[in-house]
């Protein structure tokens, strides 16, 4: 397919509501590359961004080829059905969803926000503290071995939950211990904080809070709620 052909596929799915996509895309990052610091550091976000997230859709989008029903594939709609693909997919799959909800759970600290009344409520109620959330939240960041995530999400039945998932899995997969609607997640490869915190994960986590995107977040759960 040429490229004018591509733009025009593109365009159509766009106008019919379908979720054609002839490949994956890398969308731009919301804010500039130094806009967290000193939470997570430039040159960190130029790295993970530029090459890390970079080589996940690359690879993925190499894996069309080898499924082609991939290319009418959502990046959300991929995920719940993670177990029908080889292992490439899985990984480059929940690596590319996985980023690019990462990048919108940050923002610089003066434009965060802060959680909604609505899901304030629901996190004391879950958690019995906004807290209590917190520190099961970091316990999942810095418990989990090895290179994984993080995530506050929310089941089928309304309830908030904590979790973790291994490599580039997330609560969105089939294959997941824990499903959900993520609301909020954090990475915790190794690539997302040594530069800056060496072997410190907890440090990291800590900083995390400073960055988070509350209005993402609150957006995400109207969203679940109103669905």
């Amino acid at each position: 397919m040429s490229e004018k052909d591509k733009v025009a596929a593109t365009a159509a799915g766009a106008e019919s509501g379908s979720s054609v996509n002839t490949e994956y895309k890398q969308l731009p990052l919301p804010y500039s590359v130094d806009a967290l610091e000193p939470a997570i550091d430039t040159a960190t976000m130029e790295i993970h961004y530029g090459k890390h997230h970079k080589t996940y859709v690359d690879n993925l989008n190499g894996q069309i080829k080898n499924f082609p029903e991939l290319a009418k594939l959502s990046i959300e709609d991929l995920q719940k059905q993670i177990s029908k693909y080889n292992v490439a997919v899985r990984n480059n799959g929940g690596g590319h969803f996985n980023h690019s909800f990462f990048w919108e759970c940050l923002a610089p600290s003066a434009t965060a926000g802060e959680p909604s009344a609505e899901l304030l409520k629901k996190i004391n109620e879950d958690f019995g503290s906004f807290e209590n959330f917190q520190t099961k939240f970091n316990d999942a960041a810095t418990s989990r071995f090895g290179s994984g995530w993080a995530w506050l999400s929310v089941k089928d039945d309304g309830t908030l939950v904590v979790s973790s998932t291994p490599y580039q899995d997330n609560p969105l997969m089939d294959i997941a211990e824990q499903q959900g609607t993520p609301l909020l997640g954090l990475d915790v490869w190794e690539h997302a904080y040594y530069l800056k915190y060496q072997n410190r994960r907890a440090d990291y986590t800590k900083a995390f809070w400073s960055v988070v995107n509350w209005n993402k977040v609150n957006e995400r759960y109207a969203d679940f709620l109103s669905a």
